[in-house]
């Protein structure tokens, strides 16, 4: 059983007075369900589940009528070992994307109160998602309610769960808190990390980026250790990933979505690792592509980094729309595009030329599970700067490195702090940690040990009476 970081955020959804439905959006395959049974469990009574992709016939409960006396009468008369008992029941709506009009009733189930609701679904983010399905529905169904399909916008809470990132892959693997806690003291006082610990984190960084995020993968690998059936697992799921993009895009776009998905590895290749839509296809232009990448990216499954006209804050103030890299929102997504040998490659260190995208794309996954959007400096020159990010109140330039090479685009920056303004920066790779004047150089692993929560913010209080009161002193004379 997985330790999962989201099982917090449920927690604190629950002890909240008057909470609202709770919807949990994500990449297909990476726990939204099993987190959700195993919570509602724990904590109710009774647990009534429902499944749409599984259960068609569950849809028609929420056909029509909004009202919840007659969404529960409804669910009663075809489930009749459910108990929906006020105060006591949790219903789970999984794969709540097949079926709209559940989404819809999120809003007078949070009116009504007396029953929590755990909503999951993956392509939630994609614009008018299961369309030709829903017109299908109701061009078989009686009497459909005008704007029953409506998003219940203020009547839902949204969280997002993405796969394992490192240090949930750490707790799957068996490693203490005090092993942690001992990665988290070598950051912050800068000093060396034991080699002992050193060299363990580091292998298992090298089976996370082999491995990926995704629980199936994971388990595959904690089960079997074999990336024979780890393999297996994510010939499925990219299998599933693109069937997705043929049932849930419109006809027209279908093409174009399996054309920019399957660009995305030679597109890091490239020295110049900006996306271009000429290599997507031959003679591609961004009119007829770029509303199928938004596609991959509202599912979940990419990620866009944007270039940053310069080295400052607020980063997304500077990033430009139309200049950008593209990268998997989970290292294994692009590790299985990639097939082949790769995994052993990356177990015994044969990465060839694509070393500098997997341990980009690590990166990007790092910060793709903290939450945080994707930036990047880049100059017509050629100088460029891998990320930026927002790190102790600065703009923080991040390099990443397969190994020990030589960042050249940060010494160029370091000399020129006039011409930058950047007055601290990071370097990722195959070392232990250190710090060279303002380049603070750390290992791989330590990536998701980065602290990028906004910084705390303290008003002081105004002191309001005594200002009133000099106001009242003033205008009386």
């Amino acid at each position: 059983m997985l330790r999962r970081r989201i099982s917090v955020l449920l927690e604190q959804w629950k002890a909240k007075p008057n909470h609202k439905p709770l919807v949990i959006m994500g990449i297909r395959q990476c726990g939204k369900t099993f987190i959700a049974q195993q919570f509602a469990s724990k904590n109710y009574k009774h647990v009534v589940y429902i499944n749409f992709f599984k259960e068609d016939e569950r849809k028609t409960a929420f056909y029509g009528s909004k009202d919840v006396d007659n969404i529960i009468m409804l669910l009663s008369a075809q489930m009749r070992n459910a108990k929906f008992v006020p105060g006591e029941t949790c219903i789970i709506l999984d794969e709540i994307q097949e079926c709209p009009e559940a989404r819809t009733s999120l809003k007078f189930f949070k009116e009504d109160g007396r029953y929590d609701i755990i909503a999951t679904g993956s392509l939630l983010g994609v614009l008018g998602y299961g369309q030709e399905q829903k017109k299908r529905r109701q061009r078989g169904a009686a009497k459909q309610e005008k704007g029953s399909t409506s998003i219940p916008v203020g009547y839902e809470e949204i969280v997002e769960m993405y796969p394992l990132d490192f240090e949930e892959f750490l707790w799957a693997n068996n490693m203490s808190e005090e092993v942690i806690d001992v990665l988290r003291r070598c950051l912050a006082e800068e000093t060396p990390v034991p080699l002992g610990i050193h060299v363990a984190m580091k292998t298992l960084q090298y089976r996370y980026v082999a491995v990926g995020g995704l629980p199936a993968a994971v388990n595959a690998l904690l089960e079997t250790n074999n990336m024979n059936e780890v393999d297996k697992v994510w010939h499925s799921i990219l299998k599933e990933y693109r069937s997705d993009m043929v049932k849930y895009a419109e006809d027209k776009d279908k093409p174009h979505i399996r054309a920019c998905f399957n660009a995305v590895p030679k597109q890091l290749a490239k020295d110049n690792k900006k996306y271009q839509w000429s290599k997507v296809e031959k003679g591609g232009r961004g009119e007829y592509y770029k509303d199928s990448l938004q596609w991959l990216e509202d599912a979940d499954i990419v990620r866009k980094c944007y270039n940053s006209h310069i080295t400052g804050l607020p980063l997304e103030g500077n990033a430009m729309d139309n200049v950008f890299k593209v990268y998997t929102a989970d290292i294994g997504i692009l590790v299985a595009m990639l097939g082949g040998t790769t995994r052993a490659d990356i177990l015994q260190g044969n990465l060839g030329g694509y070393k500098g995208a997997i341990f980009e794309n690590l990166m990007a996954d790092t910060l793709i599970k903290k939450g945080q959007n994707l930036y990047y400096f880049q100059k017509d020159s050629g100088l460029e700067l891998d990320f930026l990010i927002r790190y102790k109140g600065e703009c923080v330039p991040v390099e990443v490195k397969a190994r020990t090479a030589q960042a050249k685009s940060i010494s160029t920056v370091r000399k020129h702090p006039e011409k930058y303004g950047v007055k601290h920066f990071i370097k990722f790779g195959d070392y232990n940690v250190g710090r060279e004047g303002d380049l603070l150089t750390l290992p791989t692993y330590m990536q998701f040990l980065l602290d990028l929560e906004p910084e705390e913010i303290v008003l002081e209080p105004i002191d309001t009476d005594s200002i009133n009161s000099l106001a009242k002193e003033i205008l009386s004379k």
